[in-house]
């Protein structure tokens, strides 16, 4: 679709991925796919009714079925994908966008998972957080094979930092939101893909804050 940027945020309901969506939806010349477990629940309903160009699909962590069925309405309505933004299971959902992932006229088109600085083997943190930290560490490892195994696809693992979300405490969402974009649209094969970002919302003294642009595998 000449002159839009097509995004596909997958579990826009709510937290980070409902926070990223509406600030995307807010940007001219863009088309939002929120995707949801259930696509009629209120926020994403909500969204939708604030942003005519958002579209609610439904992305079920793990489902081809229901993914596909949601990319086929993605295909139907704006026959490309620019940039996708995970915070759901990426391994299926990558399997079943690539198609149109591989139609976007920019010709770098981006898959980006949003992850979790517990996700890094090198900076263990001694918390109860051994079954999150150990599906990031893998979904890491696969953000890295399909930069190696996709050439002209730009890869990134973004750790958003300790925001308001289900996971955390209370914190800057909108300065996360923010910041991840930033990192995201600045994104180049060259200097950023394939690797783990990490994006510091505070310098509050949080000790699970990382103090560095990137974090250690």
């Amino acid at each position: 679709m000449s002159g839009k940027n097509v995004y596909l945020v997958s579990g826009a309901n709510r937290g980070i991925g409902y926070g990223l969506a509406a600030a995307i939806a807010a940007r001219p010349n863009t088309i939002v796919f929120g995707g949801a477990r259930d696509p009629t629940a209120q926020s994403p309903k909500e969204l939708a009714a604030k942003h005519p160009n958002v579209h609610s699909v439904k992305i079920t962590s793990g489902d081809k079925v229901d993914d596909e069925a949601a990319i086929a309405e993605i295909q139907k309505t704006a026959r490309q994908l620019d940039v996708e933004i995970n915070t759901l299971g990426l391994i299926v959902l990558f399997q079943t966008v690539n198609t149109l992932l591989s139609a976007s006229p920019t010709g770098a088109p981006k898959f980006i998972y949003i992850s979790s600085s517990t996700g890094s083997v090198r900076r263990y943190m001694n918390m109860s957080a051994s079954a999150s930290g150990s599906s990031r560490t893998v979904a890491n490892f696969l953000i890295k094979a399909l930069d190696v195994e996709n050439p002209s696809l730009i890869t990134l693992a973004i750790s958003p930092g300790w925001l308001a979300t289900d996971m955390g405490n209370e914190g800057a969402r909108e300065d996360g939101v923010a910041g991840i974009l930033s990192r995201i649209d600045g994104a180049t094969n060259e200097k950023s893909s394939g690797r783990f970002w990490n994006y510091q919302v505070s310098n509050d003294g949080n000790p699970w804050d990382i103090e560095t642009d990137e974090v250690p595998w």
